[in-house]
């Protein structure tokens, strides 16, 4: 018996929801107000009434404030609603229809669509009951150590929705797979998918949506994976594909983390549809305002789910699990994550109870947890926001990389700060340098090519009069709005996307690379495309081969990045010598090779890492690394400080070099002048290594 192999078997029961056993399902779903409940079953997803209604007995089917009925005869596949009878006292916050068709918070899966809302019913996709099994081959979570993780933001739809993919099943979970190799050929270690939970397709009418949900930030059931993504028509078969999907990438040792929306739902304001949370248990799932006839809106999106309540606690904690033991995930970004710092009243806590509980559970302890430390009501918790398992999206890490290589002003002691790890913002509260998630770009706001081409943004196409979006880009166009043939401003341009992506790559914390940033996607100027469901949004894979030499570089950034644990430290650079005589782990200078003035205002900076001694006696040395930053827009000469002078420098990445000359993947590049000093063209990066021969 010890001896004999056991199956893997993750599959997670849900305590709520449509649970499959003995020949049947039990309808289990929680309200405290609700004074009857009703699951309503039906054949077929256009049909709009249920085949049939099944009461549930307050004294036979109630316990405490759990309704729940076994239904024989059923199973997989079955579509169902719930409905419920119960006070309509909006002004107190209850909001009960006995007509409402309302979504089971915890199911598993949705099909269909909204159908018209005759009679004034509206009609929500269907709940289907989904049996969780699924031959994983022996799959499990890759458990990559956060400091050794490369992040790919991605959007599922818009990575293979465009004809110039070639793939089989565009805009699918089975199109992602199909672009793996792409994707490994990068050197990722993660993909970051932007929300695959369950979010409309079309409006509670059941009229396509004038601007369409593309970005999918507008959820309706946690627990569901988008059907919208699927190839499969059965309901259902999203559940399949997407477990299809995160096996392959485990196969490919790429890591999937979810990005996750638990701050509002899609039913919106006190004038939002009713279509599901608000007809179950409306005061217990939202802030509520105004004795309860509005909704508090910290999200910005109408409503504010009560993350703190212990029942909208208990079913975060369910959902997390439900995707890491039947989806295997690897982790989760938190959206406005914020929101889960603020008590039932609104205000924010030091120690929030959802916060601590998603950090503390021990069946999420080897996945990433990692927050948007903000949220539309005016919290910032960047380097504040929780403890030791929490990593966060840094924000001034894009701002601070931004704004030094646009030029601004007494920038050098923030880009120090940045490249070293940030420890301003994590060292004080016993965090690490892998704590950081370094981003110059994300969904939200500009792709990097058009970050260093437009000096404004361009979102009338999203029909709120260039109204929406950010306005503080901190982005330059060099001279042109937009695209240019200009050589001169093509060159700058070119230059400046180097520079981020090296930047990035090379700084200690975690990078997070947009998609399509590495091959120069654009959206033409939109910084919000939101509901661009179009070739705006959509990844082109013709820019693949026409910014080779930029994916070339790219890719040797990642690959020198996973090779040399001298830019991914885990504990923060202290300016002391990595061993006795050696170079310290970091030192700063000027352009004279002098240390830095940190109170002086200019736009150069020359840092120099002392390699990471290597562990292991049979493989090659790691690398000292010399790096030169210069954001003036005139050229000047850079002495190499005297600690690294004698030492057998090469030249690892030049942006300003024409390729291949701005980068040596196998770190063969031309020797150092021998008189210690280069010349760095306007707006450029240099990096020099040496082997650590000591």
């Amino acid at each position: 018996m010890i001896d004999r192999p056991a199956a893997l078997r993750f599959a997670h029961p849900l305590p709520y929801g449509a649970i499959t056993h003995d020949g049947g399902v039990q309808f289990v779903v929680f309200s405290r107000s609700a004074t009857s409940m009703r699951v309503l079953l039906y054949r077929k997803t256009n049909d709009p009434e249920p085949a049939e209604i099944i009461d549930f007995d307050p004294d036979l089917n109630r316990w405490g404030d759990i309704w729940s009925i076994f239904v024989p005869g059923v199973g997989p596949g079955q579509l169902y609603h719930f409905q419920a009878d119960g006070p309509h006292e909006p002004d107190r916050g209850h909001r009960f229809d006995p007509q409402a068709r309302l979504i089971d918070p915890y199911a598993k899966a949705l099909a269909g669509h909204f159908l018209p809302a005759n009679g004034g019913i509206v009609r929500p996709p269907k709940c289907v009951v989904v049996d969780d099994e699924f031959d994983w081959q022996g799959d499990r979570h890759l458990r990559r150590h956060l400091s050794e993780t490369i992040i790919y933001e991605m959007h599922v739809r818009g990575f293979t929705r465009s004809r110039s993919s070639n793939v089989e099943h565009p805009g699918t979970y089975l199109g992602v797979i199909e672009k793996i190799p792409y994707l490994q050929s990068l050197g990722i270690t993660a993909v970051e998918l932007m929300p695959v939970h369950e979010f409309p397709i079309h409006d509670c009418l059941g009229q396509r949506l004038r601007r369409p949900n593309y970005w999918g930030y507008d959820p309706m059931a946690f627990f569901s994976p988008h059907r919208g993504y699927a190839v499969g028509r059965e309901p259902g078969s999203q559940v399949r594909e997407f477990k299809q999907m995160v096996m392959a990438l485990h196969r490919a040792g790429i890591e999937v983390i979810l990005d996750v929306v638990f701050n509002h739902t899609a039913e919106g304001n006190e004038r939002g549809p009713t279509l599901g949370f608000k007809g179950l248990e409306n005061r217990v799932y939202y802030m509520l305002d105004n004795g309860g006839g509005t909704y508090r809106n910290y999200s910005g999106c109408g409503n504010t789910l009560n993350g703190n309540h212990p029942i909208v606690r208990e079913l975060i904690f369910h959902c997390l699990r439900h995707w890491v033991h039947n989806y295997h995930i690897d982790g989760f970004r938190f959206d406005l994550a914020s929101i889960l710092s603020r008590d039932r009243q609104g205000e924010l806590q030091p120690n929030p109870p959802v916060v601590e509980a998603i950090a503390e559970d021990p069946l999420l302890a080897d996945t990433k947890i990692i927050a948007e430390a903000w949220d539309a009501a005016g919290a910032y918790q960047v380097g504040t926001f929780a403890n030791l398992r929490w990593s966060e999206w840094n924000g001034r890490y894009r701002d601070d990389l931004r704004r030094f290589w646009r030029g601004d002003p007494r920038m050098v002691p923030q880009l120090a700060t940045r490249l070293a790890g940030s420890s301003d913002l994590y060292q004080p509260g016993g965090r690490r340098p892998y704590h950081s998630i370094n981003f110059v770009t994300s969904h939200d706001g500009f792709p990097l090519n058009d970050l260093v081409s437009y000096s404004e943004k361009h979102n009338n196409d999203n029909g709120e009069e260039n109204r929406d979006g950010d306005n503080n880009n901190y982005c330059y166009n060099y001279g042109v709005e937009g695209p240019t043939r200009r050589k001169a401003i093509v060159a700058i341009r070119r230059r400046q996307v180097r520079n981020v992506l090296a930047s990035l790559l090379l700084s200690q914390g975690v990078p997070m690379i947009l998609s399509g940033d590495e091959c120069r996607r654009t959206q033409r100027g939109n910084n919000n495309a939101y509901c661009q469901d179009n070739a705006l949004s959509w990844f082109d894979w013709r820019l693949v081969e026409k910014h080779e030499d930029l994916q070339r570089f790219f890719k040797a950034l990642v690959a020198f990045r996973r090779a040399e644990p001298t830019v991914r430290q885990t504990d923060f650079l202290s300016g002391a010598p990595v061993s006795p005589g050696g170079l310290p782990d970091a030192s700063w200078y000027d352009a004279t090779g002098k240390p830095v003035n940190w109170k002086a205002g200019g736009r150069s900076l020359t840092c120099l890492l002392g390699a990471v001694p290597q562990q292991d006696p049979l493989l090659p040395p790691n690398h000292h690394i010399l790096m030169m930053f210069h954001a003036s827009t005139e050229a000047r000469r850079f002495q190499f400080p005297r600690r690294a002078i004698g030492l057998h420098w090469r030249l690892f990445a030049d942006t300003a070099a024409e390729s291949p000359g701005d980068i040596y993947p196998d770190l063969n590049g031309p020797a150092a002048p021998d008189g210690a000093e280069v010349d760095l063209e306007s707006r450029s990066l240099v990096c020099y290594v040496a082997r650590d021969e000591f």
